[in-house]
């Protein structure tokens, strides 16, 4: 949900005879720099606001551009990345000491150093810096460099996945010297010691990068990749089938129609990546428990599962996947609507049904409004969805197709089908979307859910370090938020997508939420190659 969709520009994204093909006049930028032959053209929805690590970019890893100190290989475990080795731990859980890889240049040929790792993580906990990413950090008391390939942390409190954090890609300090880090040229032309550095970023057309030939972990086995903006998952489809894309995200239905196209075949790749209807707390519809526990039981899940997902997922009933080892079975409920169960809830609460079949109470009819972002068709289905559904117990969901611009101002009072979602700590995103302390900032929390028992099982959860403690108290987080609803979950997803066969070496792996630049099937694109 983090990711603001940008203006779809119907622009070819390589050569001038696919330019032609898709109607469009010449791009300002270019290709240079890579071998248009070996260079790889992938398609995304989402865009990212800054290519800048510290201002939210790729934060998790797998950015291409940058590298943590750790990254996360196909299972996705720990493993060594801009650190020699894992950093160590101290017994008490409050020292952590990572030793840098000797060698490890950036793209403008610099070597890494300690003083840059410093850089990066002071630079998150700056509160001049505009970084979502400072809550994540909350237990990180400082950062040192006692020489140059070495980084000391020093934690407030023993934080159990604080090794996952440095996973976040470190840029260089010489970089942002005498400059803001907010609005520093850094953040569009950045420098990284990635697999690929970059050569041109045009906003809502396309992200141009080159082979990065020193790269610490080997040359990357193609010369580029080209990754292609556009929002609009119909046009996205248009433009692969006229085989403008070597690969390409697009919804279940719309990937579904190159299975049986010769020259492509279809990934489903497993995620943590889930959809629900997030109800704001203010309204005065949404806001009455009555309505959401009677909205909770009405929606069909496994028939959006089929239906919208074309199977490419499973029906979903809170923020921590089955996948977990700190999922809670005992949330879980029926896949399939339970229209009896929601009409006693209503019953009870005292909204009775009018003569239009509506449900009203103290004069106010069960009525509140259901946006989506209009150029996600999965969204698009699954408001559908559940309009269809509340309308059989007796309440009227008025869906509604906007941009990110429009919804945004909108999210205290209007309900939004929504997407979060992580494979890593049950810590990563449930704190900041559920916990009192981010109600009404931004897409975190936008509801402004509010819950005592929620806040305290949050923070046991980031503050423990014995696991058994930490999973009794995502379980009573589970409960809690079952109990309150304040987000009707829908589905778990399989991000699908489409690719020539003429590409080779693609491994998924089990996908987060966000999945457009960074953290998608093309993780690890510096591996792919492609027949001629």
């Amino acid at each position: 949900m983090a990711i603001r969709i940008k203006p779809v520009r119907v622009a070819a994204v390589l050569a001038a005879a696919l330019l032609a093909a898709a109607g469009c006049s010449s791009p300002t930028a270019s290709t240079s720099g890579t071998d248009n032959a070996a260079t790889l053209v992938v398609a995304t929805a989402g865009e990212p606001d800054t290519l800048n690590p510290v201002l939210n970019y790729g934060v998790d890893g797998a950015s291409l551009i940058f590298d943590g100190l750790v990254a996360r290989d196909v299972r996705n475990e720990l493993v060594p990345a801009l650190a020699r080795e894992l950093p160590t731990v101290s017994a008490d859980g409050k020292t952590v000491t990572a030793r840098l890889r000797e060698g490890v240049l950036f793209h403008d040929g610099s070597p890494l150093t300690a003083p840059d790792v410093v850089f990066t993580y002071q630079a998150v906990l700056d509160p001049a810096v505009d970084s979502t990413l400072r809550s994540d950090l909350d237990m990180l008391a400082s950062v040192t460099a006692p020489d140059p390939a070495t980084v000391v942390f020093t934690l407030k409190y023993a934080y159990a996945p604080f090794l996952q954090r440095l996973a976040l890609g470190i840029v260089p300090a010489k970089a942002f010297a005498g400059q803001d880090v907010n609005k520093a040229a850094f953040n569009r032309k950045p420098v990284g010691t990635g697999p690929y550095r970059v050569t041109s970023w045009t906003p809502g057309d396309r992200l141009v990068l080159a082979a990065n030939e020193k790269y610490w972990g080997g040359e990357p086995a193609n010369s580029g990749v080209v990754v292609a903006f556009v929002a609009d998952d119909n046009v996205r489809a248009q433009r692969m089938r006229a085989g403008e894309f070597d690969a390409a995200e697009l919804a279940p239905k719309l990937a579904s129609g190159f299975e049986s196209r010769n020259g492509y075949r279809v990934h489903k790749v497993p995620t943590a990546d889930y959809r629900g209807v997030m109800l704001p707390m203010g309204n005065p519809v949404t806001g009455d428990l009555a309505i959401r526990t009677a909205l909770n039981a009405a929606v069909d899940r496994q028939a959006m599962v089929t239906g919208v997902l074309g199977g490419a997922g499973e029906p979903a009933f809170g923020p921590v996947p089955p996948t977990s080892p700190y999922a809670d079975p005992s949330v879980a409920g029926e896949p399939a609507a339970d229209t009896a169960a929601a009409t006693a809830v209503l019953d009870a609460a005292g909204w009775k049904p009018g003569p239009d079949g509506i449900r009203v109470k103290d004069g106010r009819p069960a009525a509140f409004t259901l946006m989506y972002p209009a150029t996600d068709s999965l969204r698009k289905e699954l408001a559908l969805a559940v309009t269809a559904d509340a309308k059989k117990v007796g309440i009227t969901v008025t869906p509604e197709g906007l941009t990110w611009d429009a919804i945004t101002p909108r999210m205290k009072n209007d309900a939004l089908i929504m997407g979060y979602g992580t494979p890593y700590d049950p810590d990563f995103v449930s704190y900041k979307l559920f916990s009192s302390a981010f109600a009404g900032q931004g897409f975190f929390n936008p509801g402004s859910y509010r819950s005592a028992v929620t806040d305290a099982a949050l923070q046991k959860g980031r503050d423990s370090a014995d696991p058994a403690a930490r999973k009794a108290a995502y379980a009573t987080f589970q409960q809690q938020l079952a109990a309150d609803v304040p987000w009707v979950f829908l589905t778990y997803l399989q991000h699908t997508y489409v690719l020539k066969d003429t590409v080779t070496g693609v491994t998924p792996r089990v996908e987060p939420h966000e999945h457009d630049v960074a953290n998608s099937v093309w993780w690890n694109v510096h591996t792919w190659t492609k027949k001629s």
